[in-house]
């Protein structure tokens, strides 16, 4: 009977114990803050990455390729005199189109051609790293001089790339800090230990560009640059490489004390 007696409040004990643990779990779970910090840091570029493209039509082939590589040898030969060196400079675009006349009201001549090109086009495209920032627009309208017709891309963009990320998350994470501190002392409360972060990056580099024949790609990332600035009655300048973003952000989630 005694043993009986000593047992029933240990039974009636035991199905409290996990419903204990897990409000207290929970109530530790909820002692928390959740904030977000964000930083930007300008920096002018110091390099510029040019895609450039050449395009020749002729109603055979072999001339119209012909004068294509006499156009791309004349690009290249005016990117050597203009001090670019070789291993920032590459062809990264080839391509032979045939085009074919489906408007003859004819049957037969229809027939014909769809078998036989009325027009052959030939395009190269023109990779190009220029580390001397300076002289963009010379080398930009020497390009237009010497064989080249379209810009297929413009890239602003900084070589040090990781090390302004670097800066610029160490500006993001103190601002979740302070952010952080802010909240919990208006609560009373004090900022505790970290228990998850993540973060995020963006800019770094500006790019602009078109297609073949035309048609915008538009504006990539935040960026600062001002495209065709000059103009008559100006100082001749008519792009001004002004300077790019590269933004940190950080989700931080903090205990609270």
């Amino acid at each position: 009977m005694k043993i009986a007696t000593l047992l029933l409040p240990l039974l009636l004990a035991c199905p409290l114990l996990p419903a204990a643990a897990q409000a207290a779990a929970v109530g530790t779970a909820t002692r928390s803050v959740n904030v977000s910090g964000s930083a930007e840091i300008k920096v002018a570029p110091d390099e510029i990455l040019l895609n450039v493209g050449v395009e020749t039509r002729n109603v055979e082939l072999a001339p119209a390729k012909r004068l294509n590589d006499e156009r791309v040898a004349a690009a290249l030969a005016f990117l050597t005199r203009s001090g670019v060196p070789a291993k920032d400079v590459q062809t990264d675009f080839i391509s032979i189109e045939p085009q074919f006349d489906y408007d003859d009201t004819d049957r037969a001549s229809q027939q014909r051609s769809r078998l036989v090109p009325v027009m052959y086009v030939v395009r190269k495209s023109i990779g190009i790293r220029l580390t001397k920032v300076e002289d963009f627009e010379t080398v930009l309208a020497g390009l237009l001089d010497n064989g080249v017709q379209y810009i297929h891309g413009i890239e602003f963009r900084t070589s040090q790339l990781r090390k302004h990320r670097d800066a610029a998350r160490a500006l993001a994470v103190q601002a979740a800090k302070d952010k952080a501190d802010a909240l919990t002392a208006g609560l009373g409360a004090r900022r505790g230990a970290v228990q998850q972060v993540s973060e995020s990056y963006s800019g770094g580099w500006w790019r602009s560009g078109s297609a073949w024949g035309g048609g915008g790609r538009g504006q990539m990332m935040q960026n600062t640059v001002q495209n065709l600035g000059g103009g008559e009655g100006g100082d001749g300048a008519t792009l001004s490489v002004g300077q790019i973003s590269v933004s940190a952000s950080v989700d931080v989630t903090f205990a609270i004390e």
